[in-house]
């Protein structure tokens, strides 16, 4: 087992190489990393929010305002339902959590159920053929409908999901670098942006829904109308996004979404100001060149997130699926909307929750505290190793600091995000590393004792002390697996240095000090164990 091979010694130097070369940038200075030729690697290690600082904002998905806004589209569903099948209904409405209709021809019951429950809501999640919703006849023509309550928890745990992709997509788009974006408990999102010191900016685009849509505007509703209440059904009346505009009334149901948007782009308008150009892909284009096509010479309103940019006439088809949003726009503010558009909509509202910034101080603070407490630890270690076993504890020395170089070079290699519990993960990492020296060095001192020759005795040292060794780390990485898996943040930085850290230590405390020893013996031709 202590025999030099070539792939044993080859598998030293590029790993020793791999380790400096990776770890490297960690140590120059910006200048001279940016002077260094394109094909040396650049990548450093992210600091994690706990050690450079940033914002922490805690959000909570507001499920209440989803189900309501879906109990609203039921309603319009059930009233284009009905009105297609030419069944006469009358008090359709939505209240304490389920829409109640009543069919006016008692004939027509029946048949009212049965549409309805083929056509309204969708496939329940998870099973083959259970839908989401219920219609119950309470008698007299009166029909309840309402969500059942698994359907309720699946709109919430796939609203938080979608959020948490949507918002990793607009702050992607910032340039900020590695956000951790996690969800805690049922509905809410913890947002962890190291580096970014600024949370207002993160606000300001994490918190808008942008949710777009193009509403008919409809015409036949006058201001006076308006004033007075008499809006019918059908027809919401909503608000502009400037300040003294007046509220117009729209159709509920909208013509098309933003969720076919393929892209968006700040632009400028024929009269040089600035706009947002978008463009729909697939069914979302056929949907916007009909819809135009169908109402050229009305006006349709843009609507975003409940309040209308504009609303201007069609004039002609649009078939392309493309076209531009105008109104009161800075290069600023449209190129934000361009960014919103682009990254997708919240399925729902965001409340913020809670808001803290870390200062660049102190996260410094905390690299300090971590580069001595981690000094420490090695400094310990190399003591202890090598008062107890001499040149041996030198060679285990030597792939201790080896180790810490593989470490440091994956994770920079790998862009992973370094945090303060992930420097108490890589000493624990070097605790478990010299671990496995002392379980071989002391197998060995046994087998001297017992009178095997030098070369013998480390053989079978490092040969018998193997299954311990092993056992030792599978359960390490069995648990980091387990705290990567349900924990989340700082838990998960441990867990991950951890893990990098058993392949390593395994690999060093093997097979570098393994081809240390090797050499040593070659050259040395020892009578005796330097540890006997």
């Amino acid at each position: 087992m202590l025999t030099l091979s070539r792939w044993k010694v080859t598998a030293v130097i590029l790993s020793v190489i791999f380790g400096i070369v990776f770890s490297l940038p960690n140590v120059l200075p910006q200048k001279t990393l940016d002077a260094l030729p394109g094909w040396v690697p650049h990548q450093k290690l992210n600091l994690g929010l706990d050690l450079q600082g940033g914002s922490y904002l805690l959000y909570e998905v507001d499920t209440d305002a989803l189900r309501a806004e879906r109990l609203t589209n039921m309603v319009e569903d059930v009233r284009t339902t009905l009105r297609n099948d030419q069944i006469e209904f009358g008090e359709l409405g939505e209240a304490g959590g389920v829409v109640r209709v009543r069919i006016t021809d008692p004939a027509k019951v029946d048949q009212a159920v049965s549409l309805l429950r083929r056509s309204i809501g969708g496939q329940l999640q998870g099973t083959v053929t259970g839908r989401d919703t219920t219609v119950t006849n309470n008698g007299d023509g009166q029909l309840e409908l309402a969500f059942v309550p698994e359907a309720a928890k699946a709109d919430a745990a796939k609203a938080v999901t979608q959020s948490i992709e949507t918002i990793r997509r607009r702050i992607d788009a910032l340039g900020t670098k590695e956000p951790t974006i996690t969800r805690q408990g049922s509905n809410r999102i913890v947002i962890q942006a190291a580096g970014e010191s600024d949370p207002a900016r993160l606000q300001a685009v994490i918190g808008q829904t942008a949710k777009l849509t193009f509403q008919m505007v409809d015409e036949t509703v006058t201001q006076e109308d308006m004033v007075a209440g008499r809006i019918p059904p059908g027809v919401v009346v909503i608000p502009g996004t400037q300040p003294g505009e007046p509220p117009i009334p729209v159709a509920k149901r909208a013509l098309v979404t933003g969720e076919d948007l393929v892209n968006a782009n700040q632009e400028f308008d024929q009269n040089g100001a600035p706009a947002v150009g978008f463009r729909f892909g697939g069914s979302g284009a056929r949907k916007f060149g009909d819809a135009t096509t169908r109402n050229v010479g009305k006006r349709f309103a843009i609507v975003l997130d409940g309040k209308y940019i504009s609303a201007p006439r069609i004039n002609q088809p649009l078939p392309g699926g493309s076209g531009i949003i105008t109104g009161n726009f800075t290069p600023e503010s449209a190129a934000e909307l361009a960014l919103l558009l682009r990254s997708g909509a919240l399925p729902a509202k965001l409340n913020l929750e809670e808001q803290r910034t870390v200062g660049a101080e102190l996260g410094a603070d905390a690299v300090r505290a971590g580069a001595i407490s981690l000094a420490i630890g090695a400094a310990a270690m190399f003591v202890f190793i090598i008062l107890a076993y001499g040149l041996f504890g030198v060679f285990a020395a030597l792939a201790l600091v080896a180790n810490v170089l593989l470490i440091v070079g994956i994770m920079s290699m790998t862009q992973a995000t370094l945090t303060f519990p992930g420097i108490a993960g890589l000493i624990l990492t070097l605790a478990v590393a010299v671990d496995a020296n002392v379980l071989i060095y002391e197998r060995m001192r046994d087998e001297a004792a017992a009178g095997r020759s030098p070369m013998s005795a480390a053989d079978t040292g490092f040969r018998r002390a193997m299954v311990s060794i092993m056992d030792a780390n599978i359960t390490s990485l069995i648990s980091a697996a387990i705290m990567f898996g349900f924990g989340s943040g700082p838990i998960k930085g441990f867990a991950w240095t951890l893990s990098i850290g058993v392949f390593t230590s395994v690999f060093t405390a093997i097979i570098i000090t393994q081809v240390l020893i090797g050499w040593w013996f070659k050259t040395a031709r020892p009578k005796k164990l330097p540890i006997a």
